[in-house]
């Protein structure tokens, strides 16, 4: 996939994320990549009520995250959302950067289709979700 789709949002270390040193608990960053999910899914017209909607549920199957620099309380940064892969599953790849652009964290997350209807994971993604992204990669 030569063209990739992406977005970039901005968040903010909240009280409640952090551990007694005020630095951001590791298991939060899980939450940030979701938030970032969201838009790329919604960027993509493909979200997770469409997901529902279209007879397909997409479990998480793996997620993956590397700590590099520490995330203070009360600091702003951004998160950038990156589809890597989406004709067998989707791959989605993170980068949380401070505002001076240094990086923070990295990741990724791993999701499969999954039929309603029977139960049976698929191994192609479904023609909806295809068609979606397909559209999307052909505008410039």
């Amino acid at each position: 996939m030569a063209k990739k789709i992406s977005v970039e949002i901005p968040l903010k270390a909240e009280f409640y994320d952090v551990d007694s040193m005020n630095i951001v608990w590791h298991g939060n960053y899980i939450k940030y990549y979701e938030q970032a999910r969201c838009a790329l899914l919604d960027k993509i017209g493909y979200n997770y009520i469409d997901m529902r909607e279209s007879g397909f549920a997409w479990p998480v199957v793996t997620v993956d995250s590397k700590y590099i620099r520490p995330l203070m309380f009360n600091q702003t940064f951004r998160i950038k959302a990156t589809l890597e892969e989406y004709e067998n599953r989707i791959r989605i790849s993170y980068l949380i950067r401070d505002e001076e652009g240094r990086k923070l964290n990295k990741g990724s997350s791993t999701q499969m289709a999954v039929d309603m209807a029977t139960g049976n994971s698929l191994f192609v993604s479904p023609p909806v979700f295809l068609e979606k992204v397909e559209a999307l990669l052909k505008e410039d």
